[in-house]
């Protein structure tokens, strides 16, 4: 998947502007590096494209720790709505578009691997496979 296709679908998704989706998709994949291993980030950012994979690569100073911090999707939402220039209002939306689309982005054992270290209440955020988000393929 190319950047600009991860992009249109979350704002698809997330029913924002390209600007949002841009903003959104940053906050959730920092906010997901937070969350997850630094090794599954690894592996997540090695299937992402240039642009994304920073955001789980290169964590900023205060975010070096090695293993995941332990916190639920309602953190996980007031995490990503307190970073600069995110909507609160959409954070909500924006998480769900934004890990949805990254399950369509990386193979399936990898986020089933990421998924598997998140709570399960993540799930309900995650649309089903196949629901499509107003996405056409082909």
């Amino acid at each position: 998947m190319e950047y600009e296709d991860f992009i249109n679908a979350v704002a698809t998704r997330a029913k924002v502007s390209t600007d949002q989706a841009v903003t959104l998709t940053s906050a959730t994949l920092q906010t997901l590096a937070d969350r997850i291993s630094a090794g599954q980030a690894e592996n997540l950012a090695y299937q992402l494209p240039d642009g994304l994979d920073d955001q789980l690569r290169k964590p900023p100073p205060h975010r070096r720790q090695e293993h995941a911090q332990s916190f639920g999707l309602e953190e996980f939402v007031r995490r990503v709505a307190d970073r600069p220039a995110v909507d609160r209002a959409l954070a909500a939306a924006g998480v769900g578009a934004v890990l949805t689309t990254l399950r369509e982005a990386v193979s399936r054992d990898q986020f089933e691997d990421a998924v598997a270290q998140l709570p399960k209440e993540f799930q309900q955020v995650i649309e089903p496979v196949g629901a499509g988000g107003g996405q056409r393929h082909g």
